[in-house]
């Protein structure tokens, strides 16, 4: 299977001749993949790291006898983690926090929905989600016991019982057998942590009827509270009077913004010449559009990403020469025939030899050898494009992004999106934003050109170190320069000379480096371009993706029995495929007669329940018109 050996990292493209090849382009497949897994595992680290820390510090003031720790263990302790309104990110979120807690703090994490709570539902569920946390040796016996206890004995009195026998029997031990526990020098009395997940979503009285209750046992059983709040902070208020809401102790965590978010994932999985493989415009433009406008999950914009890079690598056969450097080099010495000539019909490769002098452009369409030595000097030409681009990019964002009304964007990605769209130099924006820096004071210019100078500071490129050294020899002359901005006359001050120099030398950096992505040759080895291929994929339109199935099963099923011609339906195919079609081919009005049709293959069982299912898909309903008649419906209709 093609998908899950790209997955696994053995990206098979040619036959096994080429074996050097296959082995870097399944590494390089399978870093990216281990980067974005580690960048969701890093995106929301520092604030769980924070919420460990926060349940360890708790769980240690219990221990403690002085007046002040025992008021402060009267109280629920109470964790408010506000995450933002990127509600497909949660549960990922919540599952990395269950973990981390079972592994260095308590084995005792209850994690609750609402949906799951109606009412006395909610001990219910901590309980069995509590008490199924246990060894091993004890797993099955502990399973049916918490099946007994959320039927009959789902009580906080049950639960408190239940937890000293644990708690006792983790300290004291069992003589001849060996236990071992997923929390390594925790505390005596671990805590029990119980998460809701969609505060928002829960019932307010019986919320507040459970932190009364939970209130009471707070002595016996050491628990403690972790809100998931999509909104605000002030839904605690909303939710809790204060008679209640005063019995926990809350501490507020707030998580990045998914903004936020997704600005570090464009900036480490993006905007970077680590991976030699890149998104075009149109496809960054779907991939944020569905971010902003759809469920601002960042998960799903790293899938996203995720999938362009495997269409790219199935669809494009010249992918195989998107790696690094030195494996692309490499690998253009072993492409055949067929694949030297799938360069020459490249686009970008056909405009890079009509600038060529006559003899040149017969060599190049006609002898294989020279054309490699070409593609070397082309893909080399390439990764220096990329290592140049992006700190250049950088420089003109820290430019550019706190000017009045953001005329280039308040973002890296928007001023990366006009880049790889046209030649950002030649736009009103960029114009504008040129005319807005020549009127900032020397300290504000002075500033911006030491954080330019800070980013290509880290640059191995010639050209950037070269420009490196520019740079920093005209903020000396800034410094030197005399503080007055404005001279008398119309003759330029120094600083406004030092300005207008430093302006275009940033000017002359953009139009060097920051040229679209098209204007490479090769660049199609590298950039995906298919944006219609990722809407389809991540932002489906309901009714055209249910018609396109019903239509044409294949298309969705790949099965070869399912091939047919002339828009027939084969009899292969799923009973609500062809009762779809018959039921296109009638009117308004659809009689049951078609079912004899029907029945000359399947059984009448099979065909009632297919026009059961094309009514619950809304294309048909029933009339009372004529008993043996459905109605057509137009999508939507009713």
């Amino acid at each position: 299977n093609l998908w899950s050996l790209i997955f696994q990292g053995c990206f098979v493209f040619k036959p096994s001749a080429k074996k050097k090849k296959t082995l870097s382009l399944g590494e390089f497949l399978t870093n990216v993949f281990t980067a974005c897994k580690v960048l969701q595992d890093e995106l929301n680290r520092n604030i769980l790291d924070s919420l460990l820390d926060f349940t360890r510090k708790c769980s240690s003031t219990r221990q403690h006898s002085d007046w002040a720790s025992q008021m402060r263990a009267s109280e629920i302790p109470t964790a408010a983690l506000v995450l933002g309104v990127n509600v497909p990110d949660h549960d990922m979120t919540f599952q990395s926090l269950s973990d981390l807690l079972q592994q260095s703090v308590t084995p005792y994490v209850a994690s609750v929905q609402a949906k799951e709570c109606g009412g006395k539902g909610l001990r219910g569920s901590l309980m069995g989600t509590v008490v199924t946390v246990d060894d091993e040796e004890e797993e099955e016996a502990e399973q049916t016991s918490a099946q007994h206890h959320k039927s009959v004995h789902c009580s906080l009195s049950t639960l408190c019982d239940w937890y000293n026998t644990k708690t006792k029997k983790s300290n004291t031990g069992t003589p001849g057998k060996k236990r071992s526990s997923p929390v390594r020098d925790g505390p005596q009395q671990p805590p029990v942590v119980i998460i809701f997940k969609d505060l928002e979503a829960f019932n307010p009285r019986v919320l507040q009827d459970f932190i009364l209750i939970c209130s009471r046992y707070i002595e016996r059983l050491p628990l403690m509270f972790i809100f998931g709040i999509a909104t605000s902070p002030s839904t605690i208020q909303h939710l809790l009077p204060h008679s209640v809401s005063s019995l926990l102790c809350i501490e507020l965590f707030q998580s990045l913004s998914c903004t936020q978010h997704l600005a570090t994932v464009i900036d480490k999985l993006i905007l970077t010449k680590q991976f030699p493989f890149k998104l075009n415009g149109k496809v960054m433009q779907v991939l944020i559009s569905i971010f902003l406008y759809h469920d601002f999950s960042v998960r799903k914009f790293i899938k996203g990403i995720q999938l362009a890079l495997l269409e790219h690598f199935h669809s494009q056969p010249l992918s195989v020469l998107c790696c690094k450097k030195k494996e692309a080099l490499l690998n253009v010495m072993q492409l055949d025939h067929l694949d030297l000539e799938r360069i020459r019909h490249l686009l970008s490769f056909k405009r890079y030899v009509e600038k060529q002098e006559p003899r040149e452009q017969v060599d190049l369409l006609t002898d294989d050898t020279h054309l490699k030595e070409v593609c070397q000097k082309l893909i080399k030409d390439l990764h220096k494009y990329h290592k140049n681009y992006y700190p250049i990019l950088r420089c003109l964002h820290t430019l550019t992004s706190s000017l009045p009304r953001y005329p280039l964007g308040k973002q890296i990605r928007e001023l990366h999106l006009i880049c790889l769209e046209k030649n950002v130099w030649e736009s009103e924006d960029y114009q504008s934003a040129m005319k807005l820096l020549k009127m900032l004071a020397k300290d504000e210019l002075i500033a911006l050109l030491q954080r330019c100078a800070e980013i290509l500071q880290p640059a191995k490129s010639k050209k950037i170190k070269s420009a490196l050294v520019q740079l920093e020899d005209m903020l000396t002359k800034f410094k030197q320069a005399p503080t007055c901005c404005h001279s008398l006359a119309k003759k330029l001050s120094p600083f406004e000379v030092l300005r207008n120099e430093a302006l275009e030398f940033i000017d002359s950096l953009v139009k060097s480096h920051l040229s679209p992505p098209e204007s490479q040759v090769l660049n199609e080895v590298c950039y995906y371009t298919s944006s219609a291929t990722v809407r389809r994929h991540l932002n489906a339109t309901p009714r055209t993706s249910i018609q396109a199935a019903l239509n044409s099963p294949f298309y969705y099923l790949q099965n070869d029995r399912l091939k047919t011609e002339d828009g027939t339906v084969s009899n292969a195919a799923p009973d609500i495929c062809i009762v779809y079609k018959l039921h296109l081919e009638c009117g308004r009005l659809i009689t049951f007669t078609t079912e004899m049709l029907f029945l000359s293959l399947f059984s009448s069982a099979r065909f009632i329940r297919a026009v059961s299912e094309l009514e619950f898909l809304g294309f048909i309903k029933s009339t009372k018109q004529k008993t043996d008649h459905v109605a057509r419906l137009t999508w939507g209709g009713c």
